[in-house]
C-alpha cells in the first residue's frame, strides 16, 4: 500500500520505522505492519506474540526490561496513542555500541515504530495520560529468562525527562540490578548464547 521509510540509528542495528499514512478530515488510515513490507525493506522477523500496555498517568517508567539467552527477543514497538520516551540499551558483549543507551520519541500522532534487536534491554517513560503501547515480538515470554536492570543506573547515565524520584514504577522495576552489579552475577549477557 505504502512505502516505509526506514532510518538507521546510532545504535547498532536498531531500526527507527515510520508507516506510510494517509489522512483527511475524518482522521487516518495505516498500516501498522505489512509483512511482505517489512520484508521488502529488509526486516526480516517472524513476529509470533503481540503485547499491549496502558499506562494511565504521565510519569509512568517501566524498564530496563530483557529477555536472556534463547529466550531473547526481537521488538517491534509503537504507541497507538499518547507519547513515550522509549529507551534501550544495548547489551551485547562485543557490540561496537556495548553499554551504549538512546533514546527516541513514539507517539500517537508521528507513528514511528522502533525495531528493537535482542540483545537491548528496554524501557519507556509515558510523557502523556492514557499511553497504550503495543509490541510484537519473535519469541515467546519466559518468566525464568527475565532480566533487568536498574533504570537510574549511574554507568549509563540515562537522561529521562523527568524526576525519576517521582517516576511511577512497579516495586520489581525500583529494585533491579545496576547494569554493573548484573555483570557481576551473569558473567555474559548476550555475547555467547
Amino acid at each position: 500500500m505504502g512505502k516505509l521509510i526506514v532510518k538507521e540509528t546510532k545504535l547498532q542495528d536498531v531500526k527507527l520505522i515510520t508507516p506510510a499514512v494517509f489522512g483527511d478530515n475524518r482522521g487516518f488510515f495505516t498500516e501498522s505492519y505489512s509483512d511482505r513490507d517489512f520484508k521488502a525493506a529488509g526486516i526480516d522477523f517472524d513476529f509470533i506474540q503481540d503485547n499491549h500496555s496502558l499506562s494511565t498517568q504521565a510519569g509512568v517508567l517501566r524498564g530496563l526490561h530483557f529477555q536472556r539467552g534463547k529466550a531473547a527477543q526481537t521488538k517491534l514497538i509503537r504507541v497507538a496513542t499518547g507519547a513515550v520516551l522509549d529507551v534501550i540499551v544495548d547489551l551485547r558483549k562485543g557490540s561496537p555500541t556495548y553499554k551504549q543507551w538512546e533514546g527516541y520519541i513514539l507517539s500517537e500522532s508521528n507513528h514511528r515504530q522502533l525495531l528493537v534487536p535482542k540483545g537491548y534491554a528496554h524501557g519507556f517513560v509515558t510523557l502523556t495520560d492514557n499511553v497504550n503501547f503495543l509490541y510484537k515480538c519473535d519469541n515467546y515470554y519466559d518468566a525464568e529468562a527475565d532480566g533487568g536492570i536498574f533504570f537510574k543506573t549511574p554507568e549509563l547515565n540515562i537522561d529521562w525527562p523527568i524526576d525519576l524520584d517521582k517516576a511511577i514504577t512497579s516495586e520489581k522495576d525500583a529494585n533491579q540490578p545496576t547494569l554493573t552489579e548484573f555483570e557481576k552475577d551473569n558473567p555474559f549477557i548476550y555475547g555467547e548464547i
